[in-house]
């Protein structure tokens, strides 16, 4: 739970023990431990000032600088990890404490629009008969189940986390679905909820009346065989629930869960014995900053990777493509070579036969002569220049349609 100091009381922390034990303390890097300082103009003790007064020598405290107007008075540091984290997120939420040290978390918060709207349809909504809970789920409206009760406590969480979270850079919007957070390019769903305990049910003295009123009307059924034909009588008992449900009073905000490549950031904040939501607010704001640039990290990632899996794809898709075409241009290549062998043999024979022949020759041998030239003139017009643009226009070969009839693999 994070810890609220006046600049006087965190002045003199500073100056009672090194920083690097204070920031152990706060679960803090010195380093943010110093921009804090900095950002409220609280002077520290300089290198080497705690040697010296180890050492018995003089040493000269800084004198608190008065408050500048406008500037906070008061100083929040939001609770941190005691676990490790990646590196991304360790930064994230440090940045995010250090903003949130101006936060004033025990004032008054402003209405926030979203949150008015939201509780004003709350205390129209019905309570479900069997919890005891009424609920708000529409676009626009945050997501809730909460008893009727608790909606002036849950107007002021929610007006507090809209608050410390806008201090932070961060929105309370509306989407097609129920209200979200913007934060750095990232919208983050989120709900609150109220649990509910059960207990033994234990029969009204209604309740008690009618199984005593079926227990007689029983025994009148089965003592009366004439009664038998009573279509009013019922063989089942009358049916009480096993449980009653009822409202807690403690409240749980529940970020939305999505899985994050090698992240983990906090989601879920719940009332305890000790801490309490509306004492958590600030909490709550630097952990949607650090799960906005968890996510955002994590999106890049994605991103990143179906990049470069898109770049092989091509790659490997160029590659079998340029196969493709290869393979169609050289069985081209090769069926224009057989034809040119074929035709070269064709002409021999053609000459061979016309030199043994007589100029008005007849027979056979003369029909097959006519016929072969006839056709070595047609095949020679299709293997000329012109004849053979034609023919790779129509199959589409050697140009920008060189690819023709290409199926990548569907595993690609």
């Amino acid at each position: 739970m994070s810890r609220t100091f006046t600049r006087e009381e965190f002045y003199d922390l500073v100056w009672s023990k090194p920083m690097t034990h204070l920031a152990k303390e706060f679960v803090l890097s010195d380093v943010a431990l110093h921009k804090i300082c900095r950002k409220h103009d609280i002077p520290n003790p300089p290198l080497g000032w705690w040697a010296k007064k180890a050492a018995g020598k003089p040493v000269k405290q800084i004198p608190l600088p008065k408050t500048k107007k406008g500037d906070a008075d008061r100083i929040t540091i939001a609770s941190g990890e005691l676990k490790a984290e990646p590196e991304l997120i360790a930064e994230a939420r440090e940045n995010a404490r250090v903003l949130a040290s101006t936060i004033e978390s025990g004032d008054e918060p402003p209405s926030n629009p979203i949150v008015e709207r939201t509780i004003a349809r709350l205390r129209k909504s019905k309570p479900a008969p069997v919890t005891g809970l009424a609920s708000v789920e529409q676009p626009g409206l945050i997501k809730i189940e909460v008893a009727p009760d608790s909606a002036e406590r849950l107007q002021l969480v929610l007006n507090r986390i809209a608050a410390a979270g806008a201090a932070l850079g961060i929105e309370l919007v509306k989407t097609d679905n129920a209200a979200a957070f913007e934060c750095d390019g990232e919208t983050i769903g989120f709900s609150i909820s109220e649990p509910t305990r059960r207990e033994k049910h234990v029969l009204t003295e209604k309740e008690v009346a009618e199984e005593a009123a079926y227990r007689k009307k029983r025994e009148k059924y089965w003592s009366k065989p004439a009664s038998w034909d009573d279509e009013n009588f019922s063989i089942f008992p009358p049916r009480f629930p096993e449980w009653d449900y009822y409202p807690t009073g403690q409240l749980s905000f529940e970020l939305e869960h999505t899985y994050l490549m090698g992240a983990s950031p906090r989601r879920s904040y719940r009332d305890a014995k000790v801490q309490r939501l509306e004492k958590m607010a600030v909490d709550i704001a630097v952990g949607i900053k650090v799960l906005a640039a968890a996510r955002k990290e994590d999106r890049l990632r994605r991103e990143e990777d179906a990049r470069r899996r898109e770049e092989e794809r091509q790659r490997r898709e160029s590659v079998l493509r340029q196969k493709h075409i290869d393979e169609r241009r050289s069985k081209a290549l090769d069926s224009l070579l057989e034809e040119m062998a074929w035709l070269d043999r064709l002409r021999r024979l053609v000459s061979s036969l016309r030199a043994e022949l007589e100029a008005d020759a007849s027979g056979r041998v003369a029909v097959l002569v006519t016929f072969a030239e006839e056709k070595l003139a047609r095949r020679e017009l299709a293997l000329s220049a012109d004849g053979l643009e034609r023919r790779l226009e129509e199959s589409r070969l050697f140009a920008e349609d060189d690819d023709h009839d290409f199926r990548p693999p569907a595993y690609y």
